[in-house]
C-alpha cells in the first residue's frame, strides 16, 4: 500500500481544534496555566484568580503596590502572554 498524501498529526489536530471551535479556548487555558511561568514565582505568589473575558485577561493581585507596578507594564504583559501561546489572544490586561 502507498502513501499518496501524509500529513503531520499535529496539523490535523490543529486543524480539528480550529473546526470544532475548541482552538481559542484551549489557547486561552493555556494563557491562564503559563502565568507563574511568564511573570515568575514571585508575582505568582501575590496572584488570585485569572480570567479572559473577551480580549482582557483579569489578574487579582493581592498587594496594592504590586497591583501599581504591574499597571504600569500591562501592554508589556499582554505580549508576553500572546508570545508564551504564540496567538493574539489578548489585547489588555487589567488587575484587580
Amino acid at each position: 500500500m502507498e502513501r499518496h498524501k501524509s500529513t503531520p498529526i499535529n496539523s490535523l489536530l490543529d486543524a480539528w481544534l480550529r473546526n470544532e471551535g475548541l482552538e481559542t479556548p484551549l489557547l486561552q487555558h493555556r494563557m491562564i496555566q503559563g502565568w507563574p511561568a511568564v511573570m515568575g514565582e514571585a508575582i505568582a505568589k501575590y496572584t488570585g484568580e485569572i480570567n479572559i473575558y473577551g480580549n482582557t485577561l483579569r489578574v487579582k493581585i493581592k498587594s496594592p503596590a504590586l497591583r501599581q507596578n504591574l499597571m504600569m507594564m500591562r501592554t508589556e504583559i499582554a505580549r508576553k502572554m500572546n508570545n508564551y501561546v504564540q496567538a493574539q489572544i489578548i489585547q489588555d490586561v487589567t488587575f484587580y
